[in-house]
């Protein structure tokens, strides 16, 4: 009798717990399969002249990817296998570790800048594989080929600088007086396009344009020049550790305060305002503009607590950091863009890796992106539009507010901007 009265207990037991767990794994996190994956390459410039972007920047895509892989459910269920690897910002490895990349059996690849994906694009735009930069530059969008950006490029950058300064802050009559001080290279040449093409559509003279290297410790000599043509506003296109450089020269030689300073994308993080606020005091670095393509740190978006959550537990020393929420939301985009491919063509056609997977994640992933809101991280949607390879086309500007990176006013679309230069009709 005893036994009999165990067995009723017991199958409503079990019963129970069968029912439950759909239940229980429909309420929590959704872990990916993890015996079958798709292949991704990624880099990051994590050695070399810019580890304070590519570290951080580093942190984020494995943050992220353990985010996306144990409470999203990898993509379409299936776990994302990063293959990672450090270019150490050498452009000469760069061709190579693509090279490896397609070998290994990588559906789409990653860099964290321009510089790398320049370096990159003519050998995988020669093979059809898909690739994004993170902080991406005119040259490596123009002509569009199978090479795409999560958010603007820098053109865009200078246009939302230059829009913002004449609109909000000059106050003179005719044109305001512009000065570039650019990094050589992709990260300058892309900020250099955008002011080419748009100054004179938006009522800015560029009476000096100046360059600097990547590994500067002095540019005294070059703000020496530009201070003679007494420029209004100053555009600053570089990284941090080189932008820092800048400003702190600029105030060396009295032209802050009194001179508007900007700043676009590749520079504009928490590692600037702590380098010059170092060198130089908080007053040189307070009051400077800069444009950014994520949300900051502090606003109340969706996709931010867990960003906060994952970074405080792994690498809590990179909080309040834009590189690393750069690369994290370029993470969620790549898993928009596997599940997309996953549910248009499945997993087998994706799974070989190779030419017919290249082509399935751009046509049946990459283009088919529609609306996708990034967990509120960035200012728009991701969408792809034929002709345009920005996949998100929103910047909004900030400014250093009692030592933070605090948003001004609202997103702003960055509009298509052919480039003659390049090949655009």
């Amino acid at each position: 009798m005893k036994g009999k009265n165990l067995r009723i207990p017991l199958a409503i037991l079990v019963t129970l717990v069968l029912v439950a767990l759909p239940l229980l794994s429909a309420c929590g996190s959704k872990v990916a399969d993890t015996t079958k994956v798709l292949k991704i390459g990624m880099m990051t410039p994590s050695t070399g002249p810019v580890p304070e972007k590519g570290i951080p920047g580093q942190h984020g895509i494995q943050d992220a990817m353990e985010y996306i892989n144990n409470e999203l459910g990898g993509a379409g269920g299936y776990t994302i296998q990063v293959s990672w690897r450090d270019s150490a910002y050498d452009m000469a490895k760069v061709g190579t570790i693509v090279q490896d990349f397609m070998s290994e059996g990588d559906i789409m690849f990653t860099t964290h800048s321009s510089s790398e994906m320049k370096a990159a694009q003519g050998k995988a735009n020669e093979a059809g594989f898909p690739g994004l930069a993170t902080f991406i530059s005119t040259m490596n969008l123009h002509p569009a080929l199978h090479i795409y950006g999560p958010t603007p490029d820098y053109g865009d950058d200078w246009v939302a600088l230059a829009k913002y300064y004449k609109d909000n802050i000059w106050k003179g009559t005719g044109k305001p007086k512009m000065a570039l001080h650019l990094l050589t290279g992709s990260v300058g040449q892309g900020t250099l396009d955008g002011a080419q093409a748009m100054a004179d559509e938006l009522g800015i003279e560029i009476v000096a344009t100046e360059n600097h290297a990547i590994n500067t410790t002095s540019e005294i000599e070059s703000l020496t020049r530009i201070k003679a043509k007494n420029p209004d506003v100053l555009i600053i296109s570089g990284v941090p550790a080189s932008t820092a450089i800048v400003i702190e020269n600029a105030k060396t030689l009295g032209m802050i305060p009194g001179m508007t300073v900007m700043c676009a994308s590749a520079s504009f993080t928490k590692s600037l305002v702590d380098t010059v606020t170092l060198q130089s005091g908080a007053d040189a670095i307070e009051g400077v503009y800069g444009v950014f393509h994520t949300v900051s740190w502090e606003d109340d978006v969706p996709g931010i607590a867990k960003a906060k959550e994952y970074c405080m537990k792994n690498h809590p020393s990179d909080y309040g950091n834009m590189d690393y929420l750069s690369t994290w939301a370029t993470c969620l985009t790549i898993r928009q863009i596997l599940e997309t491919a996953v549910k248009n063509v499945g997993y087998d056609v994706l799974s070989k890796g190779g030419a017919e997977a290249w082509k399935a994640v751009e046509e049946q992933g990459i283009q088919k992106l529609a609306g996708y809101k990034v967990e509120g991280l960035q200012g728009g949607t991701v969408t792809y539009t034929a002709g345009d390879n920005r996949l998100d086309k929103y910047l909004r500007i900030y400014q250093v507010t009692n030592g933070k990176i605090t948003p001004l006013g609202k997103w702003e679309e960055a509009p298509l901007i052919k480039y003659t230069k390049y090949g655009d009709k």
